[in-house]
């Protein structure tokens, strides 16, 4: 350990336009494979020529990431704690930190997948949709889940190698994983003519082959002359703060795909037609999302890792340089989305009556990216501080004002205004978490 460790003087290092950017653009990269998958799996399935089919694959994404994303705390809490260890210079809980993850996600994955038929009833019961598009995703999901432990092991290998500013790796990783499952979603879906259920025997081969690979890595990153015992990977008081945080990350991302199951739920009450619709556009929600988590994952790193170094200046400078290139992505991601949005659309569905649905709301998925860019950057800043509990209370304050302003529009507006309640929705969420943030900056460095 450091001199600078032991006296508990702040440790500096340098954060540059140039190392945000370096941390930025892989992650960008990685995470954009994610919604290109997405893409990918609705053109296949929009090949198929069968409407119901497209909305069993966007029922079932969203029940999907309903259960996986409520388990996100298993990605953003191991990048969190670890980005701390790292800026401490703990090699022994950076390392303790991975076997209490990887504990958590194995185990709550084999549990998930032999809860998946009465998650799927669950699901169903509470989407509603037509019998047609209900059968699509039933098999879809079923199929899917059997991949849920290896799924969260995922989450914890990509959150670690974060954590330790890794991104280069972490793309590695995420393009292994969501590579293999694009090449086998056209192989097995058109090719081999399997469908929907192709695709989802995709994801699992992807999950499967990315898994030993990131695991194979981990291990080989790990420093074997210093092991954490026993006792210390037991460690209560880390167990505890381990619990608290992925209780409250998990209660803020559980109201997040609520609230977007919500929106696709209220999509559907208007028909088939509008489902579909409304679920190619939110594949415009998810580009963005992911662009903008690129810069989010360079704000946990580099505030995580202030934190641990006891940095103050590191923390503010590395806020307003990832706030600077969030903005720009944004004004970037919405003039994009208007300019192609139509040609996206044609891609995406052979559907005539989908296409056209789906142009009359195009400008309300385009500039999401600009209402939405606040609370990307402040949920990066919250994350790699462990601020999870101030994270919770602002996402429920932020789903009531979601849920008001739909009731308010929902009689005038229609689908126009279920568009204008997740503008609102993400707009809140930016604005209550940057007034939490100076008072919580004056806890964590106290002058």
């Amino acid at each position: 350990m450091s001199d600078a460790s032991v006296s508990g003087k702040p440790r500096k290092f340098e954060i540059t336009h140039r190392s945000v950017l370096q941390l930025a653009i892989p992650m960008t990269l990685a995470y954009i494979t994610t919604p290109l998958l997405g893409l990918v799996d609705t053109a296949v399935v929009g090949r198929l020529g069968v409407e119901a089919l497209i909305g069993g694959l966007a029922v079932g994404a969203i029940i999907i990431d309903l259960v996986f994303t409520t388990f996100n705390f298993l990605r953003a809490g191991t990048t969190g704690l670890t980005s701390q260890a790292f800026g401490s210079e703990d090699e022994k809980e950076k390392q303790a930190i991975l076997f209490r993850a990887l504990a958590i996600a194995i185990s709550s994955g084999i549990v998930m997948a032999l809860l998946s038929p009465l998650i799927i009833a669950l699901g169903l019961w509470f989407m509603a949709p037509s019998e047609a598009v209900a059968k699509a995703t039933q098999t879809y999901f079923l199929i899917r889940m059997i991949s849920a432990p290896f799924a969260l092991g995922n989450y914890v290998i990509v959150g670690w190698l974060l954590g330790l500013g890794r991104s280069y790796t972490t793309l590695a990783v995420q393009v292994l994983l969501n590579g293999t499952n694009i090449l086998f979603s056209i192989y097995l879906g058109l090719v081999l003519e399997w469908g929907i259920e192709g695709v989802a025997i995709a994801t699992i081969i992807g999950e499967v082959l990315a898994f030993i690979i990131g695991i194979y890595i981990c291990w080989r990153m790990l420093d074997h002359s210093i092991r954490p015992s026993r006792t210390r990977i037991l460690n209560k008081a880390a167990w505890s703060r381990l619990v608290n945080l992925n209780a409250d990350i998990m209660l803020r991302s559980f109201i997040l795909l609520f609230a977007f199951a919500y929106f696709t739920a209220q999509g559907a009450s208007f028909g088939d037609l509008t489902l579909a619709a409304n679920a190619i556009l939110m594949h415009f929600f998810l580009i963005s999302g992911y662009f903008l988590d690129g810069l989010a994952t360079a704000a946990e790193q580099i505030v995580g890792r202030s934190i641990g170094a006891k940095y103050r200046y590191g923390f503010w400078r590395g806020f307003k340089l990832t706030l600077f290139w969030s903005t720009l992505m944004a004004f970037i991601c919405s003039l994009a989305f208007w300019l192609a949005g139509p040609s996206l659309i044609e891609v995406m569905t052979t559907i005539p009556e989908v296409r056209s649905e789906a142009m009359i709301y195009l400008a309300w998925a385009a500039f999401i990216p600009l209402s939405g860019m606040l609370a990307f950057q402040m949920d990066g800043v919250f994350i790699g501080a462990t601020w999870s509990r101030d994270m919770s209370i602002m996402m429920i304050v932020s789903f009531v004002g979601y849920l008001f302003v739909w009731w308010l529009v929902k009689e005038p507006m229609g689908n126009h205004g279920l568009w204008l309640a997740l503008h609102s929705f993400v707009i809140f969420r930016g604005i209550t978490l940057s007034a939490r943030l100076t008072p919580k900056v004056r806890q964590t460095f106290p002058a």
